[in-house]
């Protein structure tokens, strides 16, 4: 007779990666990693590999939010991540598809700049992020260059990393996570936790490799996970930082670019390939 078992539920909208290390991949095998049921809504397809992206081909927005509503009324939600939108229409139609869900919980990456500076989707996207989807965040997670521009300011410092916390919270989302890896020198991987009090500084070990494709796709939906486990908000950014780190520890070594993080790590390290990982 079956054991049947009724986990957590969490959905990740957010792009195709081909090449597996980052987005909707990602996002499943940490949902999986966590013991939560992953579900999906593309909303791009993306044919890429370890060496950058060659094709994007977005979905009308009509077929995303048809996802999130076959998910959402059937298996039910406790936690959702946004990541790569690509553009003002699916963008517009998933804010409506928010405000009218019952899911407690959103933890949004704004994908607008890569983590080496490169602007991802145009200007008109942008303002539509800023202004009709980082209100409707439990978590929005930035990065230096998208925290730049949300905050209008310049960052190079931990001091510029706070303010820009403060100035991105006026903006509406319930608590913001300033990213830090692509900070110079010591502030590389350090974070900024900021939900209306005193901001908050997160260091974990800065792990050497040059494996890091998907961490910010990974980061956000371990948050997204361990809140659909019942984790307080800060806990469930404490534990997924965590959790990167560790996957940063076994990345992968695969394809002639930047490999992705070992998303299921502890089977790696119980395996042959923990040796060389």
């Amino acid at each position: 007779m079956a054991n049947s078992l009724t986990p957590p539920v969490a959905l990740t909208i957010a792009g195709s990666d081909s090449g597996g290390g980052a987005g909707i991949q990602a996002d499943l095998r940490t949902f999986a990693f966590h013991q939560v049921h992953g579900t999906s809504a593309l909303t791009c397809i993306t044919a890429q590999n370890t060496c950058g992206v060659t094709r994007v081909d977005a979905l009308p927005p009509e077929a995303v939010v048809a996802q999130m509503q076959a998910v959402i009324q059937d298996i039910g939600v406790q936690s959702a991540k946004l990541g790569m939108l690509l553009n003002t229409g699916i963008m517009t139609a998933v804010s409506e598809a928010i405000a009218q869900s019952s899911v407690p919980a959103w933890v949004i990456d704004p994908v607008m700049v890569s983590r080496t500076g490169a602007q991802l989707i145009d200007d008109a996207a942008i303002a539509t992020l800023k202004t009709r989807l980082v209100p409707q965040a439990t978590v929005l997670t930035p990065n230096r260059y998208e925290a730049q521009i949300l905050g209008d300011l310049e960052i190079h410092t931990l001091a510029d990393m706070e303010i820009a916390a403060q100035k991105i919270f006026d903006l509406g989302p319930q608590a913001v996570l300033v990213k830090g890896g692509g900070m110079p020198g010591e502030l590389r991987g350090v974070d900024v936790w900021y939900d209306g009090h005193e901001p908050i500084t997160l260091t974990t070990e800065t792990i050497d490799t040059q494996d890091t494709h998907g961490t910010g796709c990974t980061l956000s939906a371990a948050i997204a996970a361990n809140l659909a486990l019942g984790k307080a908000t800060f806990t469930a950014v404490q534990h997924a930082k965590n959790y990167v780190t560790q996957a940063l520890q076994y990345s992968l070594r695969i394809g002639q670019g930047q490999g992705p993080v070992g998303h299921f790590f502890p089977l790696l390290e119980a395996s042959e390939y923990g040796e060389i990982a």
